[in-house]
């Protein structure tokens, strides 16, 4: 998975996580529904600036959006 599907993944999931839907996270972030959808599906490369609003109002770090998940089944 490269890092804009990371974001993607992690953007939906901190979303649904605070339990919002696309429309109130664009409005509180100042940005459109249709961007934020096609962050969420990884269509476009987000900016530093979007990330910190994003990061802002999800109530998180910004580094959150890039953490890959842990992959399961590998012994340490």
């Amino acid at each position: 998975m490269d890092l804009r599907e990371t974001f993607a993944t992690n953007l939906r999931r901190l979303r649904n996580a605070r339990g919002w839907s696309q429309d109130e996270l664009a409005l509180e972030a100042e940005i459109s529904r249709s961007y934020l959808s096609q962050l969420e599906k990884g269509v476009y490369y987000v900016s530093i600036k979007v990330i910190g609003r994003l990061a802002d109002k999800l109530d998180v770090e910004p580094d959150e959006f890039l953490r890959r998940a842990a992959k399961r089944g590998r012994a340490k």
